[in-house]
């Protein structure tokens, strides 16, 4: 293989590293969250909501990194499933707020187990995962700021 043919070889791509690192973790969790329930953008809401109930749609998806086009129907399907409420805000009704229901709070001790089960897969140590962790994060926000809005 050429120099040139070289520069092209998809291992060589820290983007497909990423992206295929992330269908591993899609598969990985999958089961996980199907015990609970959720998808896991889904659990990400529930992350969300588990450290600070009561959030906007805006702060929600500002966390997750969504738009709220793609997670209004999400949230609409969480709602339907009895795990939050949507309630206009009181200062402001464009504002959508979005609550734990009895439901959606019983599940974050079901979920105390995913984070040292995914541990165990990853089969590193937790200093390890914290680095890598922190690289990525600084990654995807120097990515962002070169993204024009």
């Amino acid at each position: 293989m050429s120099a040139k043919d070289e520069i092209l070889k998809l291992n060589n791509f820290l983007c497909f590293a990423v992206y295929s690192a992330n269908h591993a973790f899609n598969r990985v969790y999958k089961p996980m969250l199907d015990q609970l329930g959720l998808t896991y953008p889904q659990y990400l809401v529930m992350l969300v909501l588990w450290r600070a109930d009561g959030q906007t749609v805006g702060q929600i998806g500002e966390r997750i990194l969504l738009e709220t086009n793609t997670l209004t129907p999400l949230l609409k399907r969480m709602e339907t499933a009895g795990l939050v409420r949507r309630t206009r805000d009181a200062q402001d009704e464009r504002q959508v707020r979005i609550h734990l229901t009895e439901k959606g709070r019983a599940l974050h001790e079901q979920a105390q187990r995913i984070p040292k089960e995914m541990g165990i897969c990853l089969k590193r140590e937790a200093e390890t995962v914290d680095k890598l962790t922190g690289d990525l994060i600084a990654l995807r926000d120097d990515l962002l700021a070169n993204v024009k809005r």
